[in-house]
């Protein structure tokens, strides 16, 4: 065979080699693209659609500059740290957390620790400028916080004899977990999650974040809030319980934030020249472990730095401690940051709740103003013909108000006026409109119109008996006379 033939063959064979190369390729493209397909379309074109939607909110927001005669605080209500079996958020960890936020308060809901809740342990008071309130998420939903350092609740107390001791000792006691039933008659209950992240997720369809996988994996990192917000649905449910019960009797709603910092993967390298793998949660519990050769010790240096034996060097997660913390707050108005006035905020109900990655509600207020002076959500006020109720926000909205949770107004702008037609409650939802669909951001509480207050009694007609009397008395004198 001729040299001209070979060379022929050679690149014919090299042709269609490259050919082949370039389908095989084609083809894991587009498997990849088509595994992968939903975490690209978020990735590069909706979630930064929906970032700039959210950075407009932050350059056009006004504060209204309402005066109310409280100061407004920011706070996150059901937290977890190393304290309870599936977290291994420590203290000065959630301290730095909560610095990046801008949060005011926190108020801890560990979990039993061999069936004692001992209220001598984790922080409370301040810690460098954030409000620690200690709390404990008891068995039954019970969730009471200002209980007194050193007391200590069994898992085996009975739940009703519990709730009366919780009113004994001071404390405010709140429901967690309403999407579960609950003894709702239970005359100690004050408050109550209107939303909670956790229950937000369980909503959604078994296995979810197994299949969103793919997707998280390409937004987490770049779109930590916008990852977290895949799962939100409006809590009609839990909205529903709360107007329901508000019917009867005064009960708050709050935000749970229920942050765990569990929901992950972490890599330790160790001195023993291996890698451990661990939940983000597990203090303990191993994954997997790896031993490291020469090629796959070079290629970690590569891609994550110097390797520091007992030090964490990647870390994937949904919820850390910062993006479920900034995803929703309750906003109170209280007397100032100290326990005693927070959970007073609480127990009154002068408290809303929002949606801050969305956009900062900070100055949000709705108010009644009549004879009796300026009552804020969490106030009542006695009915008077012509009555209205004003809400403002920072920025532009649609308002929804809501009569026994049934809406019967709404009005768009940052600063609208309804007409109260008669007694009832009367509370507020605050909608953003985000990429042409309109989307919860405030859940205010209620403000109470009573009946009108009874007319002052008449002055008393003793003044014509009096009157009577003294001409009796004048004319026994002239007889005696």
């Amino acid at each position: 065979m001729s040299e001209k033939k070979k060379c022929g063959r050679f690149r014919l064979c090299l042709k269609w080699g490259f050919r082949i190369f370039l389908l095989i390729v084609l083809i894991l493209a587009g498997i990849l693209g088509y595994f992968f397909r939903e975490g690209i379309y978020k990735r590069y074109f909706l979630f930064p659609k929906q970032a700039k939607a959210w950075a407009q909110f932050k350059a056009e927001r006004v504060e209204p500059g309402i005066a109310t005669g409280w100061h407004e605080y920011r706070g996150m209500l059901h937290s977890h740290s190393e304290l309870s079996h599936d977290s291994a958020a420590a203290f000065p960890e959630i301290v730095a957390a909560l610095k990046k936020i801008d949060v005011d308060f926190i108020c801890m809901t560990d979990h039993y620790e061999k069936g004692l809740a001992d209220y001598s342990l984790g922080w409370n008071g301040m810690h460098d400028g954030i409000l620690f309130i200690r709390g404990y998420e008891l068995d039954h939903g019970l969730m009471p916080w200002g209980i007194p350092e050193g007391t200590v609740f069994a898992a085996f107390d009975e739940p009703r004899a519990l709730a009366k001791r919780i009113r004994e000792l001071g404390a405010v006691l709140f429901y967690s977990h309403t999407e579960k039933d609950r003894m709702w008659d239970l005359p100690e209950l004050e408050g109550m999650e209107i939303y909670n992240i956790h229950t937000d997720y369980l909503e959604e369809p078994k296995g979810i974040i197994q299949k969103m996988l793919p997707q998280l994996l390409l937004t987490v990192k770049p779109y930590p809030q916008q990852s977290l917000r895949i799962i939100f649905d409006p809590p009609a449910g839990q909205l529903a319980r709360w107007d329901d019960l508000n019917r009867t009797r005064h009960i708050t709603g709050i935000a749970a934030n229920d942050t765990h910092q569990n929901v992950g993967v972490r890599a330790i390298y160790t001195p023993n020249d291996t890698v451990i793998l661990k939940g983000t949660g597990e203090k303990h519990k191993i994954i997997k472990e790896f031993k490291l050769n020469f090629l796959t010790r070079a290629l970690l240096k590569l891609c994550c730095g110097p390797l520091t034996p007992d030090q964490e060097f990647w870390r994937f997660e949904l919820d850390a401690y910062h993006v479920s913390g900034h995803h929703v707050n309750t906003h109170v108005l209280a007397k100032d940051l100290t326990e005693e006035s927070i959970l007073d905020a609480l127990r009154a109900g002068r408290a809303f709740v929002a949606f801050t990655a969305i956009a900062d509600a900070t100055g949000f207020i709705t108010y009644i103003e009549g004879d009796q002076g300026k009552v804020v959500m969490g106030e009542s006020i006695a009915y008077q013909p012509g009555m209205q109720l004003v809400a403002a926000a920072p920025n532009q909205c649609r308002f929804l108000l809501l009569n026994h949770g049934k809406e019967i107004a709404r009005a768009e702008g940052a600063r609208c006026t309804f007409d109260i037609p008669g007694p009832g409650k009367y509370r507020i939802e605050a909608h953003l409109n985000i990429l042409g669909e309109w989307t919860p951001w405030i859940y205010a509480n209620p403000i109470e119109v009573t009946e009108t207050a009874p007319e002052p009694p008449a002055l008393p007609a003793p003044a014509e008996e009096e009157t009577g009397a003294a001409e009796a008395d004048a004319v026994a004198t002239d007889d005696a006379a």
